[in-house]
């Protein structure tokens, strides 16, 4: 399994719509409310096979209310 998170800039007074669009769509294994740039921090799990440009592309970017997202690929955890 491979961990990414994705960081969402979500339009004003639309985080609370996007994390529960995020939830209900049951694919990120926990979803954070931020401070600063951006909204909303969600953490993901895929299998090593998936390619994750393709994930976020086809289950993030057509959630109403996301302006822009930052994905950060992650190695070993400790």
């Amino acid at each position: 399994m491979q961990c990414f998170f994705v960081q969402l800039k979500t339009r004003l007074g639309r985080a609370y719509d996007v994390a529960d669009a995020l939830a209900r769509r049951e694919l990120a294994s926990e979803v954070y409310s931020t401070s600063g740039e951006y909204d909303l921090l969600a953490k993901f799990y895929v299998e090593d096979d998936v390619d994750v440009g393709h994930f976020v592309n086809q289950n993030l970017h057509d959630i109403d209310g996301i302006e822009r997202t930052y994905t950060t690929l992650t190695f070993k955890a400790f």
